[in-house]
């Protein structure tokens, strides 16, 4: 760390994440920014996430009352690739059109449409693939911040080559288990599907989901205790009927291997704390839960060895391209969720 820099100070305009003034080289976790909304169904704008949190978080005090001054690890966040931001803008425009369809049916002109926004997702897929595993190679801890929720299919892959028993905590709205949702294999809504499907991922845990379909539910019965969901409405009502949050929190935590991967689509959170999430729900966990949970899983022995952030959005709206000034909320509670996964990521150095 420069000598010159002073943790109770503003951070200077051309610092890093969180105002921290590490390279790549001597960070111990690096942030792979995924600017990515290809099949995003419904409000837009998470392409920007990355770069809003990026500003936000200069406003983060960096003393953490749990971790005390964990940022001295190094924490460090690449810059956005040319090559992904391209890809998004060509891709989003051919997606759009299916999504404006609702979707590919037995159209041929549509199907064909969707294999070439595919294409483009296998790309990213094989992009963030090797940028997570040159990172996981080089021993470094590795968060990744989206994009839409399809971002970390391939840092998935990376990390379960090197972690094979790793389960994954799931945090989100939305169960994330459809089939090629859309006609798009790699859709924000199936990321977990391909996740289950095409990697030898051993357990799934999700917290907060009150978004799904039949299909979905039925999906979650037959993976024999693979995904095992704590939907919103069952915890609420817990909660409702007296259960204190921690018990809660040992139930999910006993349903996790030793290595866990965290993956936090924020409109798991209650839409308060994100209002601009492209589909937000009502319901969902309190930020403070979410810290507690988190903050268990690593006091429970368990090691968090990474992580990825999606669908914060500076406030692009369904059906319109006009930014929200307010949104600037969801990329301040989104750059503190980001420095809380990455000090108990931290913590076990």
């Amino acid at each position: 760390m420069k000598v010159t820099f002073d943790p109770n100070a503003a951070a200077l305009k051309d610092s890093g994440i969180f105002g921290l003034p590490f390279s790549i080289d001597e960070a111990a976790l690096v942030l792979i920014p995924v600017p990515w909304e290809v099949t995003t169904s419904y409000g837009r704008g998470t392409a920007q996430g990355p770069q809003a949190i990026l500003q936000a978080s200069k406003q983060i005090d960096l003393f953490d009352i749990d971790l005390g001054n964990f940022f001295e690890a190094g924490i460090a966040m690449l810059d956005e690739s040319r090559e992904v931001q391209k890809w998004n803008e060509e891709a989003s425009i051919l997606a759009q059109e299916i999504i404006a369809e609702g979707g590919v049916d037995v159209d041929p002109e549509l199907q064909a449409v969707a294999q070439k926004v595919n294409a483009y997702s296998i790309q990213l897929n094989e992009y963030v693939y090797a940028e997570t595993k040159n990172l996981l190679d080089q021993g470094k801890r590795v968060g990744l911040i989206g994009g839409d929720h399809s971002t970390p299919f391939g840092a998935i892959q990376a990390f379960l080559e090197k972690y094979p028993e790793m389960g994954i905590l799931h945090f989100d709205a939305h169960a994330d288990l459809r089939d090629a949702f859309e006609g798009f294999e790699y859709s924000h809504a199936s990321i977990m599907h391909n996740v289950i499907e095409k990697t030898a991922l051993k357990k799934l845990v999700q917290v907060g989901i009150r978004d799904f379909c039949e299909e979905e539910f039925e999906y979650i019965k037959k993976s024999n205790q693979r995904i095992v969901t704590f939907f919103d409405a069952q915890l609420a009502e817990q909660k409702l009927n007296g259960t204190q949050w921690s018990t809660i929190c040992d139930e999910i935590i006993r349903h996790l291997p030793k290595e866990v991967y965290i993956s936090f689509d924020i409109d798991g959170l209650d839409p308060r704390f994100c209002p601009h999430t492209g589909t937000p729900v009502p319901g969902g966990i309190d930020l403070r839960e979410a810290f507690y949970l988190i903050k268990k899983v690593a006091q429970s022995g368990r090691k968090i060895i990474g992580f990825d952030l999606n669908e914060v959005s500076p406030g692009m709206q369904a059906l319109s391209d006009i930014a929200d000034p307010a949104a600037e909320w969801d990329a301040n509670v989104g750059a503190r969720l980001l420095y809380k996964l990455c000090g108990w990521t931290l913590n076990n150095l």
